[in-house]
């Protein structure tokens, strides 16, 4: 097969991808935001009579506009201002879906339907444009109108029942992982039926959820329940359910973790740590065998761990045993480990000034990211009127129409 471009001279990925999203807060913003990342055109609509996406205004930060919560999933994208409940609004709205390869929103589940961001209602502006939607509980079906956030999903779907020490109250993650995973999910739906759109030339609606994504996510403890009613449950030390030791563990000054999710790693580890009796003892010989005698286990390791202090264990233990300590934010996000690995995103904002953030997750050979500041609200409306072809009677019309907002 012919390759189209030279592979040196790709330069980003998604270059030539525009889509539209009608997005806000956290989960809908992560997914687009990676596909800003790989250099796609993002055009947020954010709503002028909310004052756009409500992330703008979360803090801290939060000033006119802007804030750094906000800037953490919209670095990248291009603003406009559209009343789309307003018929001039959705006349320029029909316009740039013209343009586009996708619609995106993650709007509770029947607002895609009331404002026309199905495949249904923009085929004819467009016959290839791919419509995604990302909400609580789905687009159709008896719950399509209910809210939802990633607390509340993380209740319902279990995964707050997994979470925390044994005996404690569920717990959150501390992460929104539902809403992340979702928008990343969605993210890929959009890419998988733009793909299709491009070879048939036909569009479609791709539809997901934060339920059914957190509920894709129990995996292999789904897939235990409901083929052999294993339940799963909560266990010391953020331990693995089925292999034995896979946790964390205390140490003199902190805790480190620790994987052995192999048989040579078990071997290695109880060597390492001046155990090596653990080795030789059948009850510990095999998974099952440590799973069946958990406890025992445990309470030797438990122990030993405690007498050295967290760096003195990764010392011993690292290239034999795969093994972190565990680190604090502070500790986590060190800016020179950060670029040292290419994860540094760095860049002004004109409220902000410099605004340091995680990068793009993903090595492009051929593409390097560029990472630039948020839009304010609205900031791209003229050059985008422009391109669409309006000019400066019809703009005047449009705002006196309330297409913009009052």
């Amino acid at each position: 097969m012919n390759d189209p471009v030279p592979r040196q001279d790709r330069g980003a990925p998604l270059a030539g991808l525009r889509v539209v999203t009608v997005e806000q807060f956290g989960a809908g913003p992560f997914g687009t935001l990676m596909l800003a990342d790989l250099g796609a055109d993002v055009i947020k609509v954010e709503d002028p009579a909310a004052g756009g996406d409500v992330g703008r205004s979360v803090p801290p930060g939060a000033a006119d506009g802007s804030s750094l919560y906000f800037e953490a999933f919209n670095r990248g994208k291009h603003s406009i201002a559209l009343d789309l409940t307003n018929p001039a609004g959705q006349e320029v709205f029909a316009r740039l879906v013209t343009t586009a390869d996708a619609v995106f929103n993650n709007l509770r589940g029947d607002l895609p339907h009331r404002l026309g961001l199905t495949y249904a209602a923009l085929a004819d502006a467009n016959p290839t444009i791919v419509c995604v939607s990302l909400s609580a509980y789905g687009r159709d079906g008896p719950r399509g109108g209910e809210p939802g956030y990633d607390a509340l999903v993380q209740a319902e779907a279990g995964w707050a029942s997994l979470t925390g020490e044994p005996g404690s109250p569920p717990a959150r993650s501390g992460l929104p992982m539902a809403d992340y995973t979702a928008g990343l999910v969605a993210a890929c739906g959009l890419l998988a039926a733009v793909l299709d759109a491009r070879l048939t030339g036909r569009g479609r609606d791709v539809d997901t959820s934060l339920f059914d994504t957190a509920l894709a996510m129990l995996s292999y403890q789904a897939t235990w329940w409901l083929s052999a009613g294993i339940e799963t449950t909560r266990l010391p030390r953020s331990a693995h359910p089925s292999i034995v030791p896979f946790q964390f563990f205390a140490t003199a000054d902190g805790h480190i973790a620790i994987a052995c999710a192999k048989e040579k790693f078990f071997r290695e580890l109880v060597q390492a740590i001046g155990m090596p009796d653990l080795g030789e003892d059948p009850r510990f010989a095999s998974f099952a065998a440590r799973l069946e005698h958990r406890q025992a286990l445990m309470d030797r390791l438990a122990a030993r761990f405690r007498e050295l202090r967290t760096e003195e264990w990764l010392a011993r233990l690292k290239g034999r045993v795969p093994c972190a300590p565990v680190r604090d934010l502070s500790g986590a996000l060190q800016a020179e480990e950060l670029e040292a690995r290419g994860m540094l995103a760095t860049y002004d904002h004109p409220r902000l000034g410099e605004v340091r953030s995680v990068g793009l997750p993903l090595r492009v050979s051929g593409f390097t990211p560029t990472y630039r500041a948020s839009p304010a609200l609205g900031a791209d409306e003229a050059d985008l009127l422009t391109e669409l072809g309006f000019d400066d009677a019809e703009v005047a019309r449009l705002k006196e129409a309330g297409a913009f907002g009052l």
